[in-house]
């Protein structure tokens, strides 16, 4: 496995601020930033796309992903050589990314995609967000971190993030979308959300996006 010279890895769980405060780390690095994420949001549209379901079964969805290809470019999405960027970013897709994300073939699918984006991006240094960042994808980063907050805090970062898309959502939409995303990261098979031996743990609950980088940055 090929990876930059820095990876500094952050996991978490749905609401715990990883993905913002991973953007300003890298930004104030200088580091490329790799948002799992999207990577995960544009094999599931690829998948709901072809009438692959949640019920469907690891053939199916292997067959479906053969032949696929996604890319991340400077923060764009390809899929296919397209340009999703905008179309992963639906409630639709955030659901079915956090199903499909426990299915073995999609994980065995982005697995090198996402090893292969940290090894060649030109900066020297990949900040990397996601659910298994430091537990799978990079086990051997130079840092290693477990962003979290408590539950009704994550719900209500949830439910200002939806309120940008859905006018009429409520907040208790939120709370049971963050504890659906909970329940399926940790209880997985393959890959749970769990903090990986060394990480270094952050509880974002009281906490600004200023103060948790300030405090990421006082560990590096």
């Amino acid at each position: 496995m090929t990876t930059p010279h820095k990876v500094i890895a952050i996991d978490g769980p749905a609401g715990s601020g990883k993905s913002t405060v991973a953007r300003a780390l890298a930004a104030r690095m200088g580091f490329d930033y790799l948002d799992t994420g999207a990577l995960y949001r544009a094999a599931a549209l690829k998948l709901v796309s072809a009438g692959v379901s949640d019920d469907s079964d690891d053939d199916r969805l292997a067959s479906v992903l053969r032949g696929t290809t996604i890319e991340f470019k400077s923060g764009v999405i390809y899929l296919d050589n397209k340009d999703v960027s905008e179309e992963i970013r639906t409630p639709e897709a955030g659901h079915f990314s956090s199903v499909f994300s426990a299915r073995k073939p999609v994980r065995d699918f982005l697995l090198e995609i996402q090893r292969n984006v940290g090894g060649t991006n030109g900066s020297g240094g990949i900040v990397a967000e996601g659910r298994d960042m430091a537990t799978v994808v990079f086990p051997d980063a130079w840092r290693k971190f477990y962003v979290t907050a408590d539950e009704p805090t994550r719900a209500q970062r949830r439910y200002a993030q939806l309120r940008k898309k859905i006018s009429d959502v409520t907040l208790l939409t939120a709370q049971l979308d963050v504890a659906s995303r909970d329940e399926r990261d940790t209880k997985r098979a393959i890959a749970p959300l769990t903090k990986a031996p060394g990480a270094i743990e952050i509880d974002t609950t009281n906490l600004s996006m200023e103060e948790t980088l300030e405090k990421m940055m006082r560990e590096l």
